[in-house]
């Protein structure tokens, strides 16, 4: 089998900053968007680009995100030498079983499952981010390059920089210096995490990083940089466009209300860069006399007999008479009974807001995670 470029997704983070919604479910299989998962971005984005071999390397909790990742039908992705596959950490030969012990160490440990399909260039992708790329056009600069690893970039606040990975570049956009992190950032081209390697240099960066005993094992800590000290040729590739990394409470209720902007930039019903997501057959969306809706995303299955204003509902949401939801997501099966309120909440899926209960602070988002959570407000 040979391909000329297979994708790799890390999928295995926990994801502790989102709290309670990680507890059971790894981080890219959180919901989002009134639809979807956090990891239908990277699996459409790379089956809208022409890729059809993709790895999912799951670690935390990966039940759930193992089961539904590989169905592959939902991408588009079935059928002879392609298709979607859980590669999650395996014994292997003598070794003992263990986890991945960073990103770099994930995709060494399925250097055997590249080398089956034999590519000229890898693309290794992070699981837990929200944005549409089509990485053809980012493999077709890479080309043009003639790099050994481009990594994309997007130019963020100086603020922020502060979090992420910091490229700093020459006059070409090749990068000259790599901060993993910095304190200081000398400019604000951040890493998306997304990277497009020439595949044998991928393959003999991950060969010596194994052997490494002082390696973190990981791309921006210690390939990135062992390649930069080997003077190969690493460019950025600016992005233009929206991206989110969806860590926190807070990023990821923003990100649901950036969907109710119509100058989002995600623009979800655009028929030529589809999302694609498990369709759960459920009954028609219900929408009462009474009911009062403005600015929200309503899925199939809900039921709105009350107010909904400035949120993002998913499928099989009731909202009895007099509830209002104001500035909020609701995930699968909520039910906000008769006169209850929901502000600034994300409430988890199945719980339901007792008859006449208030939760939610205006001073900050909350997340409802659990039924000992639901009581009312002092």
């Amino acid at each position: 089998m040979k391909t000329e470029m297979l994708a790799m997704i890390l999928a295995g983070g926990r994801g502790t900053r989102l709290l309670d919604l990680t507890n059971k479910v790894a981080k890219p299989a959180v919901y989002y968007g009134g639809k979807y998962r956090i990891v239908d971005f990277p699996l459409s984005n790379s089956a809208n680009s022409g890729i059809d071999v993709i790895g999912v390397l799951t670690q935390y909790e990966s039940i759930q995100l193992n089961a539904y990742v590989s169905q592959g039908s939902r991408w588009g992705l079935e059928g002879r030498g392609k298709g979607v596959f859980v590669l999650p950490p395996r014994e292997k030969d003598d070794t003992a079983f263990g986890v991945y012990k960073g990103t770099a160490d994930a995709i060494y440990q399925n250097l055997d499952f590249m080398d089956m399909y034999n590519p000229d260039y890898v693309l290794i992708l992070s699981g837990d981010h929200i944005y549409k790329m089509n990485y053809a056009k980012m493999l077709a600069f890479h080309k043009e390059q003639k790099a050994d690893l481009t990594v994309a970039g997007l130019e963020v606040t100086y603020e922020e920089a502060k979090r992420f990975g910091i490229m700093n570049t020459d006059e070409t956009d090749r990068i000259v210096e790599f901060e993993e992190k910095p304190a200081h950032p000398k400019n604000n081209l951040a890493s998306m995490g997304i990277y497009i390697f020439s595949y044998k240099e991928l393959k003999k960066a991950l060969q010596l990083d194994a052997v490494d005993e002082k390696s973190a094992h990981d791309f921006g800590k210690n390939v990135i940089p062992y390649m930069l000290n080997n003077n190969k040729k690493i460019v950025a590739y600016r992005f233009k466009g929206y991206w989110k990394d969806v860590g926190t409470i807070d990023s990821l209720w923003e990100a649901n209300m950036d969907l109710l902007d119509e100058n989002n930039g995600l623009t979800m019903n655009d028929d030529t860069w589809k999302i694609y997501t498990e369709d759960v057959p459920t009954t028609p969306q219900v929408i009462g006399p009474k009911a009062k809706i403005k600015r929200s995303y309503i899925n199939q299955g809900c039921v709105i007999d009350g107010t909904v204003e400035n949120s993002v509902l998913f499928r099989d949401v009731h909202i009895n008479k007099g509830a209002k939801v104001i500035d909020s997501v609701l995930f699968p099966d909520v039910v906000v009974e008769e006169g209850a309120v929901v502000k600034n909440c994300i409430v988890a899926e199945g719980l339901t807001v007792p008859k006449d209960m208030e939760i939610g602070d205006r001073s900050k988002i909350q997340l409802i995670a659990k039924k000992g959570q639901v009581t009312k407000n002092d």
